[in-house]
């Protein structure tokens, strides 16, 4: 393998790649912030299909297309951990990327409808033109990275393949092909992309800056809490205002607000802390930074939609759909913290499973709750976490400043 790499010298002359060390190494640039625009707008599509529909096949529908986002955002993420965006090709890579991410999430709508080739197509356009331009920007300065992304190219082409075959069959048989689809791009990372004739990546290779993947995964999730902001003002706005739209708009924000207290406070600082120092940090930082925030992008997303659900009829009779949605994201996203915490070498945060729990119990007496009643016991779950997760961890300070002593 090592003189196969030796061997490929195709390739820009141009050094593309970010500085070894130094704030350039890690720094998150604005055409990075510019790139998340377009997924600001994707995520608004995924959440709408679930408001506009609320059934099973609308629920599975938004997952897939939700992962399908989450998929190319996060290719992206690793692929400038590596590229330097102030050099002024990899920015007009990151503007391609914009245009195809943007045709997207024109489809996403209908993308198990009408616009399945344009959504599929698009999607394999981005995925392909990054992993190969890849290729090249790494083939003369980092031979083993130029490998690493032949392989990726190679899964990309086939996943890519039956995406676009799903969008010709039956719209009935598309969630089946799709779910195909998207179990390759989901076991490619986890075999290290392995690859007749190439092998698998060696793990060493992936050498990623974890300061810079954390922040990127994090400017993620506040897009998607964003995204949750935006549903609750929009559909507050449009209705009628009175005591009870405004008990909903306030339960709303008070859990996006506690949302973001149970990442940001403490998980999101040890991650970075910990993956910059951990042997074989590129698994660890596949594992934290690649499959387990798709759980937090959810968990915020399926919230985003139940607020709006209980904006339109705060003290109605609170149906299956908004009960599940509104215990059921929370749980998710206790669930993803505790996860989250245990993949960067925390412990596990029992408070947030037990609250997860706790949540989920709540669905039981939906019958006799209004969704407004309802939205706010939620609340009061994820409080009582924050409050316990916040003394727990001042306790763990009181004590490490004791130990060390004056």
């Amino acid at each position: 393998m090592a003189e196969r790499s030796e061997r490929f010298r195709i390739g820009f002359s141009a050094d593309l790649l970010r500085p070894a060390t130094g704030d350039a190494s890690h720094r998150v640039t604005y055409i990075e912030l510019f790139f998340d625009l377009v997924f600001v707008f994707a995520i608004t599509q995924v959440s709408h299909i679930l408001i506009h529909e609320q059934s099973g096949s609308s629920l599975v529908h938004t997952l897939i297309l939700g992962w399908a986002v989450w998929w190319m955002w996060v290719y992206t993420t690793w692929a400038s951990s590596w590229l330097n965006p102030e050099t002024g090709a990899v920015r007009a890579l990151f503007i391609v990327l914009m245009l195809f991410g943007l045709l997207v999430s024109i489809a996403i709508p209908e993308a198990f409808g009408a616009r399945a080739l344009l959504f599929a197509v698009s999607m394999v356009a981005l995925q392909l033109s990054r992993s190969v331009f890849a290729i090249f920007a790494f083939a003369r300065q980092s031979p083993a990275h130029a490998v690493n992304f032949v392989r990726i190219s190679v899964w990309h082409a086939v996943a890519g393949a039956v995406w676009i075959i799903g969008a010709f069959v039956p719209d009935q048989a598309r969630l089946w092909v799709w779910l195909l689809a998207l179990v390759i791009d989901l076991v490619g990372p986890r075999v290290r992309y392995w690859t007749p004739g190439l092998g698998a990546s060696r793990v060493e290779t992936w050498n990623v800056s974890g300061e810079h993947m954390s922040e990127r995964v994090s400017l993620f999730l506040i897009i998607a809490l964003g995204e949750s902001i935006v549903v609750t003002g929009s559909t507050f706005g449009a209705g009628t205002i009175g005591w009870a739209t405004f008990g909903a708009f306030v339960g709303a924000f008070v859990g996006t607000v506690l949302m973001w207290l149970l990442y940001f406070t403490h998980n999101q600082r040890s991650g970075s802390e910990y993956i910059e120092n951990a042997a074989g940090r590129g698994m660890v930082a596949q594992t934290a930074f690649t499959y387990i925030p798709i759980l937090f992008v959810f968990g915020i997303v399926l919230a985003a939609v139940a607020d709006g659900l209980v904006l339109q009829d705060p003290t109605g009779d609170t149906n299956v759909w908004t009960a599940g949605l509104l215990t059921g994201s929370a749980a998710l996203y206790l669930v993803a913290n505790a996860v989250f915490r245990r993949a960067v070498g925390g412990p596990w945060l029992g408070t947030h499973l037990v609250g997860a729990v706790v949540a989920l119990a709540l669905f039981v007496m939906h019958s006799v709750l209004t969704p407004l009643a309802l939205s706010w016991l939620v609340n009061l779950v994820l409080l009582v976490v924050v409050v316990l997760d916040e003394t727990a961890n001042r306790r763990r300070a009181a004590r490490a400043t004791a130990d060390a002593g004056p």
